[in-house]
């Protein structure tokens, strides 16, 4: 669980996760060109593989290959289980 919330810390990577709830089965491309767009991330093609990678090895972003391409999907069920571990109890207005 401690690697999910490093994964976590890092605002790149919680970017990523941003874009693939909006819209899954994006490209390595397709991410970098809305990275930049809509949060002025210039990193490098590398840079964000490597980030898809952190996320992929704590199982918040499945792959799939299809040809030459590799679509990145975004899976919260890691963080289910953080969220079941620790409830938010309600507060009372």
């Amino acid at each position: 669980m401690t690697d999910i919330f490093i994964a976590l810390a890092d605002p790149t990577r919680r970017a990523l996760l941003d874009e693939l709830a909006d819209r899954d089965d994006q490209t390595l491309f397709e991410l970098c060109a809305r990275l930049v767009t809509k949060y002025g991330i210039s990193s490098s093609r590398q840079a964000i593989t490597q980030h898809l990678r952190v996320l992929e090895d704590v199982g918040l972003v499945r792959t799939r290959r299809e040809g030459r391409y590799k679509y990145h999907r975004a899976d919260f069920a890691p963080l289910r289980v953080a969220w079941t571990r620790w409830p938010i109890p309600q507060e009372d207005t």
